[in-house]
């Protein structure tokens, strides 16, 4: 008998749930009637909300794989050294003139603005500009000036010190010194300050400003001489800062001279 009361218990216990149960389904039921194809529509979109946006990531994917790999290309073709007398057994095209060389890498970087979109396109235009000096040097300038516009702060800064490079050596010295200057307020990772402020003083030196130069030239490289880590230890000079050193010493020995001394190559020695 005890046995029985137990097994009765577990079977009633049993059609509660079961009784629970089914009362939650048939008011699910109801609450859902009549509306059965608008859920099913419901879930039918955004299966199909899912399978377009996993669509487009793998479409994005694979444009931007593409993109890269053409844009791998072009460098590649703007970096081949020139050689008058290329190697007959050359597996690689080869190009006997810098003229050349910039057409073809003009040809490809062009492809690759048309083709894709953002970053590619901007990046894509700048080396292509930078490739123009050679073969068409107004359209190279007019493309950098609109380059340095560019909200893209990489390009923006480059484009800018191509420009400034380009007017120095066309002799346009005011356009390039202010130029250089302005990417020497901006101190960005793409151009440093020191750099800016370096090319900024060999144009004074050509302006026949030598006061201006040296004094430059000499902040730059006082400044790196003193220049502390976190932990007070000295931090390395920049290439530009060790540019500018020898030119100082060259332009006025004198101001050299004033230069806080350099501080001894760290003892890496274990």
């Amino acid at each position: 008998m005890a046995k029985y009361k137990k097994k009765r218990v577990r079977e009633l216990q049993h059609d509660r749930f079961r009784d629970t149960t089914i009362t939650l389904f048939d008011r699910l039921g109801d609450l859902l009637e009549g509306k059965g194809r608008s859920i099913l529509y419901g879930i039918a979109g955004l299966i199909l909300v899912a399978l377009i946006v996993g669509f487009w990531l793998r479409w994005s994917h694979r444009k931007d794989d593409e993109a890269r790999r053409s844009l791998g290309r072009a460098i590649a073709i703007a970096t081949t050294p020139v050689s008058s007398t290329p190697s007959a057994s050359a597996t690689t095209p080869s190009y006997t003139s810098e003229q050349e060389r910039a057409q073809k890498a003009v040809e490809e970087f062009q492809k690759v603005a048309v083709k894709y979109g953002e970053p590619y396109r901007t990046e894509a235009r700048y080396f292509m500009a930078t490739n123009l000096l050679s073969i068409d040097r107004n359209r190279a300038i007019s493309e950098l000036a609109e380059l340095s516009k560019s909200s893209n702060v990489g390009v923006a800064t480059l484009a800018k010190f191509a420009l400034a490079q380009a007017k120095e050596a066309d002799g346009k010295y005011d356009e390039a010194a202010q130029l250089y200057g302005e990417l020497a307020k901006q101190n960005n990772e793409f151009i440093s300050a020191d750099t800016a402020n370096l090319r900024l003083a060999l144009v004074y030196e050509k302006q026949g400003k030598k006061k201006e130069a040296a004094d430059l030239l000499f902040n730059i490289v006082e400044s790196a001489r003193k220049a502390k880590d976190t932990d007070g230890a000295t931090l390395p000079q920049s290439a530009a800062a060790r540019s500018a050193a020898q030119e100082l010493q060259k332009l006025d020995p004198s101001r050299y001279a004033q230069l806080s001394p350099e501080a001894p190559a760290a003892d890496l020695t274990f």
